[in-house]
């Protein structure tokens, strides 16, 4: 009877019923959809701490990152104020010594018209005059092409941005067609000088320009103009206008006025040989008369 009484009893074994509890998710514990949701849950929470924590941290901090930019602005304002300053007391100092010069060489009988003429031409002093005045800028919603080259295999510029190959070209342009003076932006350019490319930027003389590019050439006004658009550089600008939508804008003006060069340094001279005066005694030459 104990036997009956037995299998009676336990009709499955023991592994069975565990099987079939765990199916049912009643091992003892909670089910599982229940701990999947209460893990979940739990994780929701974690996150949303995290986050709340990193935005009152960011909170904190953004006051002190502002008070830091603000700062950094302060500074920058301020050595380009002083930067001002001491290229102004450069160009005053300048003048005071170029009309040293002046004076010097009229007291020795130096200078007169060629030497002003080679200071004009060598941009070591300012000048005004008739001229042209040239306007170059980048075309409508310009940007960088999408191989990333500034140049396409034709030598245009291919991305609508003026580069300084264009600019080298303009300004060479204006020189062979009369030009007597020459700037870009102010910056008064010299046998010495240099227009560069510094990624996007173009360098005149290692200072950046941002467009549009106005170039002011001093010489025969409308001659000027019409031998520069008639020469080869004025037909490449030309075709970057009509090929790549590059804007430009020439015209003819009657007062243009240049600074002097920044940079002009005096490297040789040579003293000037005067003539002797009308009516000054000869040396003898030790020939006697009869």
């Amino acid at each position: 009877m104990s036997l009956l009484t037995n299998v009676m009893d336990h009709s499955l074994d023991d592994g069975y019923v565990e099987a079939a509890a765990r199916k049912r998710g009643e091992d003892g514990g909670l089910p599982r959809t229940l701990k999947a949701k209460l893990g979940l849950a739990g994780g929701l929470v974690l996150a949303a701490l995290v986050v709340t924590l990193g935005a009152a941290q960011a909170r904190e901090d953004a006051p002190v990152v502002a008070r830091e930019r603000e700062e950094l602005i302060d500074r920058i304002e301020q050595q380009t104020e002083r930067a001002d300053e001491l290229e102004g007391s450069v160009d005053r100092l300048r003048a005071e010594v170029a009309e040293r010069q002046r004076e010097a060489l009229r007291e020795h009988g130096g200078g007169g018209e060629d030497l002003e003429n080679l200071q004009i031409l060598s941009g070591a002093v300012a000048v005004h005059g008739p001229g042209v005045k040239l306007v170059v800028d980048d075309a409508e919603g310009s940007g960088t092409g999408a191989d990333g080259e500034p140049r396409g295999s034709s030598g245009f510029s291919d991305t609508g941005r003026v580069r300084d190959r264009d600019l080298q070209r303009v300004v060479n342009g204006l020189w062979e067609s009369g030009a007597e003076a020459v700037s870009v932006n102010g910056r008064r350019l010299t046998a010495l000088s240099a227009i560069r490319a510094a990624g996007d930027a173009i360098l005149v003389d290692n200072k950046p320009l941002a467009p549009p590019y106005t170039v002011l050439a001093v010489g025969d006004g409308k001659p000027l103009s019409t031998r520069f658009q008639d020469s080869a550089d004025g037909l490449y600008l030309y075709a970057l206008q009509e090929n790549y939508g590059i804007r430009t804008a020439i015209s003819v003006e009657q007062d243009l006025r240049l600074p002097a060069a920044p940079s002009v340094t005096l490297r040789t001279a040579e003293p000037a040989q005067t003539s002797e005066p009308a009516g000054a005694e000869q040396p003898d030459s030790g020939k006697g008369t009869s």
